[in-house]
């Protein structure tokens, strides 16, 4: 269960989630129909030597479809970094990073940063792994070791963000893991620290999901866990909160949304077979874009 100022490390609580879908970007890289291409995962989920995962890796048929879903999401997210870049975006800022390595394997553009921000023991694993092997980010890259219920806005201008150029904001994977208060003050402060020309991508569901059923689409999905003992619907909060499409377009953002079957065909893929449950609960999610 979630208390207020809850911690955690790569291996436990939400951070075990973040090392999931490392997993799940792993095995998704190694299909010859690959989605995205992410050669760091792998290095993540070995370093942290959690048996589940490692047992995940080898036996992807064991978990299903939900690869090619983070697939889906993953894509959608880098596309949004390279289109952000290509209008001349120079600053970019990834809320909750996790194990993201997306400043290790896009192709950024000269002159840009990326801020991560994420807790600062998931941040710190994420740098011994990949100092260790050597591998070098290819965009200037500033980690952000702060809570998200803390002033992260303090934390992200010592680390050098400049408010007064236009930004690209990603929220991936992350907002079920916000209370509502929380949710809606991240938004307040993207929105206050974003120079006109600026762009969100975030992920979310559109109206409100049963979170209450989400251990059986856990089940339905995994003919074994990856998760182990681990109950990630524990892990959300399901009180009330913006919509966030509604919330940033209420502001003046010119909002974009699109659903996993659109996505799947903007990439052209099949849409990933899903069970019932699962299935229910993949159509309310959301990939937004907003631009200010």
């Amino acid at each position: 269960m979630r208390t207020d100022g809850d911690t955690w490390d790569i291996v436990s609580s939400v951070g075990a989630t973040a090392l999931g879908v490392a997993t799940f970007r792993a095995i998704e890289t190694a299909r010859p129909d690959a989605m995205i291409r992410d050669d760091y995962a792998r290095l993540f989920v070995e370093a942290a030597d959690d048996p589940n995962f490692l047992e995940t890796l080898d036996d992807p048929p064991a978990i299903g479809p939900l690869p090619r879903m983070i697939g889906l999401r993953t894509r959608f997210f880098d596309e949004f970094f390279d289109a952000a870049t290509a209008t001349g975006i120079r600053q970019a800022v990834i809320v909750a990073a996790g194990l993201d390595a997306r400043a290790y394997r896009l192709p950024w553009p000269a002159g840009a940063t990326l801020f991560e921000i994420d807790q600062p023991k998931v941040l710190e694993f994420k740098q011994q792994v990949l100092t260790d092997r050597q591998v070098t980010p290819r965009v200037a890259r500033c980690a952000v070791p702060v809570d998200l219920r803390d002033d992260w806005p303090a934390a992200l201008a010592d680390a050098g963000f400049d408010p007064a150029l236009p930004t690209a904001w990603s929220a991936e994977g992350l907002l079920p893991y916000l209370p509502g208060a929380a949710q809606d003050s991240l938004f307040e402060r993207i929105d206050a620290l974003s120079a006109p020309g600026s762009r969100v991508s975030v992920e979310c569901f559109t109206g409100r999901p049963d979170i209450a059923r989400f251990s059986a689409v856990e089940q339905s999905l995994f003919d074994r866990s990856p998760f182990g003992d681990l109950d990630v619907a524990a892990l959300f909060y399901d009180d009330d909160r913006a919509d966030p499409a509604q919330w940033f377009a209420g502001r003046g953002w010119s909002v974009r949304s699109a659903g996993v079957a659109e996505l799947a065909a903007r990439f052209d893929q099949p849409v990933p077979e899903l069970p019932a449950e699962a299935a229910e609960m993949a159509a309310l999610s959301a990939y937004l874009t907003a631009r200010k």
